[in-house]
């Protein structure tokens, strides 16, 4: 399972990530790293939480994030 994330700076000078095939699953940060990091662990809860309510099938096998083109 591969996503891809788009990343934005706000101008304030936050850091934006936001994971495509998640709506809604997006993560500020201070720096590029932190809001990548923080976007993909918030990714893995949602994951999480889908396959406890039966919403994503039963093994994710594995999980790759790739930056948007």
């Amino acid at each position: 399972m591969t996503f891809t994330y788009e990343v934005d700076r706000e101008a304030d000078g936050r850091w934006i990530v936001e994971i495509v095939e998640l709506p809604g699953c997006l993560a500020y940060g201070a720096s590029r790293d932190a809001a990548l990091v923080a976007a993909q662990a918030l990714a893995f809860r949602v994951i999480a939480d889908r396959i406890e309510h039966g919403e994503h099938g039963t093994v994710v096998p594995s999980v790759a994030f790739v930056e948007a083109a």
